[in-house]
């Protein structure tokens, strides 16, 4: 069967780490003696890194014979295991307290982008990784995203800014050379959802609060970057928002758009706005050049608002190695979701816009999908019974 009858997919979501040995052979030499009491003191808090599944993360032979399986041939990969200094994931760790935690909390950071160069290196043609940096030291921040430019980074894992940590908001100018830097070494900014939520303490619903609101924690850094002006004076940014959902976008650009089109008035309602804050193009434009979705295992519904907000702007992804992710069921998740998209609209999706935002290489991932894409005619067929043991949202949500 030819290559043109099976999709290529590019998870535009998975995830990855390296284990604490191997985290300790990529920390400066400095830091090892601290890291040693400190790993002898931690406790692992992670359940999917606890049990077999653990492997799923660092193990080039198994990690790829399963996305294999999945049809998965490439991916962007966010973080996953516990850096050294880290209290829990990197994804939702609290801000470090005070400089010192920072400092070794850098240190740890700096390991695991180390180790993701390799990593991503070994495969180069099947990942893009997202070195981390942090916006408390902006200077280290820069720094790290030079070192990453010139190791062959595509993008970087922009941080979300909790309203209690602290720090100015991304609509801030303080942040100014930061963008500045990002647009001359032509990285592209991704944030994942998950983190960005202030600290709601431990009363026994906390953590049913913070998972009602976590999305819009994530959410709202859109209009804090469109509204603020970031892309109008830094217009060649590229922003991509993962595992956020995508239906909350499509009211979100509505919604900046009306009050764009009230504040050329000078008023919306009782508050005024000098024309300064005026933008020259609507939101929603600065949306279409610089900004792109990734949607992690959409449903049907989340389908349906990719088609309103733009096929050329959203791109699919897995979550694997998640409980919540499509693994191992990806052909069954995209036959529920996908089912009468037009195979030159579900590429985009699958595969062409990563390939255009990340910098991958289509022709070469061409003969890996050859053997482990799904064909079209597969996913063309609607899925009729979800698989009895599937944990993915993408079968369970309208």
């Amino acid at each position: 069967m030819a290559a043109t009858d099976r999709y290529t997919i590019i998870s535009s979501d998975s995830h990855a780490g390296a284990n604490m040995a191997t985290y300790a052979e990529y920390l400066d030499p400095a830091w090892r003696e601290e890291f040693e009491a400190w790993r002898a003191a931690y406790k692992n808090p992670y359940r999917d890194l606890q049990d077999d599944g653990k492997t799923r993360n660092w193990d080039d032979e198994r990690r790829i014979r399963e996305q294999d399986a999945d049809g998965v041939v490439a991916e962007v990969t966010f973080p996953n295991t516990v850096p050294p200094f880290y209290p829990t994931g990197m994804l939702i760790a609290r801000p470090p307290r005070d400089r010192a935690e920072y400092e070794r909390r850098h240190a740890g950071i700096q390991a695991h982008n180390r180790w993701l160069r390799d990593w991503c290196g070994a495969h180069p043609e099947r990942r893009r990784g997202l070195p981390q940096i942090f916006l408390e030291d902006l200077d280290d921040a820069i720094r790290t995203l030079e070192w990453a430019a010139a190791e062959g980074f595509t993008s970087f894992m922009l941080p979300h800014v909790a309203p209690d940590q602290g720090l100015p908001g991304l609509w801030s100018p303080h942040y100014d050379r930061l963008w500045a830097a990002v647009q001359d070494l032509d990285l592209v900014m991704t944030q994942h959802g998950g983190n960005g939520a202030p600290d709601y303490g431990d009363d026994p619903a906390s953590t049913l609060m913070f998972l009602m609101e976590v999305g819009f924690f994530a959410n709202r850094n859109l209009w804090h970057l469109i509204m603020s002006g970031v892309f109008e004076r830094f217009p060649r940014l590229r922003y991509v928002m993962t595992e956020q959902g995508v239906g909350w976008a499509v009211e979100a650009l509505r919604r900046m758009d009306g009050y764009h089109r009230q504040m050329k008035s000078g008023r919306v309602g009782e508050l005024g706005f000098p024309a300064e804050l005026v933008l020259p193009m609507k939101p929603s434009e600065y949306f279409e050049r610089n900004v792109w979705i990734g949607a992690s295992f959409p449903s049907p519904r989340e389908v349906a608002a990719i088609r309103e907000l733009g096929v050329h702007k959203v791109m699919w992804g897995s979550d694997y190695p998640h409980h919540e992710g499509t693994y191992p069921y990806t052909r069954e998740s995209l036959r529920r979701s996908f089912a009468g998209w037009s195979e030159d609209d579900l590429r985009k999706v699958l595969a062409e816009n990563a390939a255009a935002v990340y910098g991958f290489d289509l022709d070469a991932l061409a003969p890996i999908a050859a053997e482990a894409g799904p064909t079209v005619a597969e996913i063309a067929e609607p899925l009729d019974t979800v698989p009895a043991d599937a944990t993915s949202p993408a079968f369970f949500r309208p």
